[in-house]
């Protein structure tokens, strides 16, 4: 064994350690994906740089830049946490500053009564 060996890079030990969670393939692709993501976003920084500010800037940014759903926001905090909290054992305080995706309000489409009327009525001979 070598004295001067090099430690696994960030990205190696986050696959390490969602592999040892036993995440599947996908959630893997994905969480590593975010991780990128976030470092790219500033410019390629370490992570251990940033903190609670620095989050908050990417996430609000999905929303309001990208306009990505809640959802999708919500699993790129969770991979960041991820981040800190499992790779690199680093404690954050509660990130409450993050501007949050809107969900998208679900609005079943209906018809009235006289649309099942003038639908049924131009069925042949009345059958349906």
């Amino acid at each position: 064994m070598q004295a001067d060996r090099q430690p696994p890079r960030l990205m190696t030990q986050a696959r390490d350690r969602l592999r040892a969670r036993h995440d599947s393939y996908r959630a893997e692709q994905s969480y590593l994906g975010w991780i990128k993501r976030y470092i790219l976003f500033h410019n390629k920084r370490h992570p251990r740089e940033k903190r609670e500010p620095e989050i908050e800037a990417f996430v609000s940014h999905l929303a309001v830049q990208r306009g990505v759903s809640s959802s999708t926001q919500t699993q790129a905090l969770s991979a960041v946490l991820f981040l800190y909290r499992e790779v690199l054992q680093i404690e954050l305080a509660w990130i409450d500053g993050i501007s949050r995706a809107r969900k998208r309000e679900y609005v079943p489409v209906v018809l009235g009564r006289e649309e099942v009327g003038a639908v049924l009525g131009s069925c042949p001979d009345g059958r349906t």
